[in-house]
């Protein structure tokens, strides 16, 4: 008998221990080809087969049709969508070089007073052999869900950071 209650104490004090060390979120994984797939359908699923438009009160398939909300939804991540500030946290994602980066992974801006200073895109490719620019999705405002050229985070004075998601895979 006290065999059997010393050995549940340490499955105990196992499981305890493993529970502990996972993330705080667990989201589904998702494969940058779905993350990519799921940020190319707004592009389309707006009114009339536009963009989805900007907003950061209203929601389009349960998201918050801001930037955060946008990546919330591509990644799979809990609707109505993360904050900024908590997609660039270690709960959510891990630090990488802009030169690591790949199509999925994000490029985020933290540092701005308001949420309407901060901002975060999703990577998509290089727009050129010496990686001065870049492809990216991304939510903004007056235009909605965008595809386009950018150079956020290029500079490391602008206060954009390349970051990888923890639930995606591939």
């Amino acid at each position: 008998m006290r065999v059997l209650a010393m050995a549940a104490a340490v499955l105990v004090a196992l499981s305890t221990t493993l529970v502990s060390s996972l993330p705080a979120h667990a989201y589904p994984q998702v494969s940058r080809a779905e993350l990519i797939n799921r940020a190319k359908s707004w592009l389309t699923a707006g009114p009339g087969g536009g963009p989805v438009p900007y907003s950061m009160q209203d929601r389009f398939q349960n998201y918050r049709q801001d930037c955060s909300g946008y990546v919330s939804m591509a990644a799979r991540i809990d609707a109505p969508g993360k904050i900024t500030t908590d997609l660039a946290d270690h709960l959510h994602s891990k630090s990488i070089s802009m030169a690591e980066l790949r199509w999925g992974d994000i490029i985020v801006n933290t540092e701005g007073a308001t949420a309407e200073g901060r901002h975060v895109v999703i990577f998509d490719k290089w727009a050129d052999p010496y990686k001065t620019a870049y492809l990216a999705y991304e939510q903004r405002s007056t235009y909605g869900t965008s595809y386009r050229l950018l150079r956020y985070g290029i500079s490391t004075t602008d206060d954009y950071w390349p970051r990888r998601l923890l639930n995606v895979t591939g």
